[in-house]
């Protein structure tokens, strides 16, 4: 349940955060008139985005086994690949989130309601796509049968839309870097147990082999229906027999996606430009012993001209005197 408010927490909040910024910047500059075009398109979105989970949800029911567990698989692993790419455009896009908008805001106003409800529609749409797909895979990765992962992710939902008029209306102010930072973390691990779910579905759909090839399996030490089991699985997506391809995409997926996530935002830059200096200051070093022998030669050669020059006004002077 928790690994579900999460997803409900952290997608809701980033559209309810850019519902927040449209519609201040349209009360800041006095363009009222411009909000119901704006809410118009929220509200497509949103509809938008209930009717693709309801047809994931009911549409998936009228299928064979092996075609459910196939659909499953493979939008569990598209819905992993979107959360990651997600986490880490907002980690890059985040301090200039603001400005974006604005600039989107204003050509749409100059062109006129169309236009500001389209853009109020992508702007939020994005979102509850990704969001309905991943609460989708999510839920079916932690239980079905069970209205708790559902439970969860509306409460996370919930508890987003509160921040955000907290946030709108200025009663409350946290380190929005620092929380997508930490959030995004703990949905990554989210995210690599719904993959490896996803693995486990296109083996049952015979898509993938090794469904017998198990990596460990200690349901007798933890089994499933205690409660420290039901804690791991609504955390983790935690299976207590995965198979050998499970664990392997697991951390094949888990321990490069989450170092790369936690690394310094200038991290790869800052060693570029190390190298960048080191090979710089090389070339300056070779250049200026290069260039020191030249000069010392140039120094010989102009010495040479000016005694010659002396030389030769010497004579004339002596010319002039007799």
């Amino acid at each position: 349940m928790f690994g579900n408010y999460l997803i409900g927490l952290r997608e809701g909040l980033e559209a309810g955060l850019v519902v927040c910024i449209l519609v201040a910047y349209l009360v800041k500059t006095g363009r009222r008139d411009a909000l119901r075009p704006v809410w118009t398109g929220i509200g497509i979105a949103c509809g938008i985005s209930l009717a693709f989970g309801a047809v994931l949800e009911f549409g998936s029911q009228e299928l064979t086994f092996e075609a459910q567990e196939m659909l499953g698989g493979s939008l569990s692993v598209l819905a992993v690949g979107l959360v990651t790419w997600m986490v880490f455009w907002m980690r890059r896009t985040a301090r200039h989130l603001k400005a974006e908008l604005h600039g989107r805001l204003d050509a749409a106003l100059a062109m006129g309601t169309g236009a500001l409800v389209a853009t109020a529609f992508l702007a939020v749409g994005r979102e509850g796509l990704e969001t309905a797909l991943f609460v989708w895979a999510s839920v079916r990765a932690s239980g079905e049968g069970s209205s708790s992962p559902l439970v969860g992710v509306l409460l996370g939902i919930a508890t987003a839309i509160v921040l955000s008029w907290l946030f709108y209306r200025g009663a409350l102010k946290i380190n929005l870097s620092r929380f997508f930072t930490w959030t995004g973390g703990m949905l990554v691990v989210v995210a690599a147990g719904v993959l490896a779910y996803g693995v486990h579905d296109l083996q049952e759909a015979r898509f993938l082999g090794g469904l017998r090839n198990k990596a460990f399996d200690i349901t007798t030490t933890i089994p499933p229906d205690s409660w420290y089991g039901t804690l791991l699985k609504g955390v983790f997506n935690f299976q207590a027999d995965p198979t050998v391809l499970q664990v392997t995409v697991w951390a094949l997926y888990l321990i490069p996606t989450l170092a790369l996530f936690l690394a310094p935002v200038g991290f790869g830059r800052s060693v570029r430009t190390t190298d960048q200096k080191a090979q710089k200051a090389t070339d300056e070093k070779a250049g200026s012993t290069g260039g020191g022998s030249r000069d010392g030669h140039g120094a010989e050669r102009d010495g040479e001209r000016l005694r010659d020059g002396a030389r030769r006004t010497g004579s004339r002077t002596g010319s002039d005197e007799v």
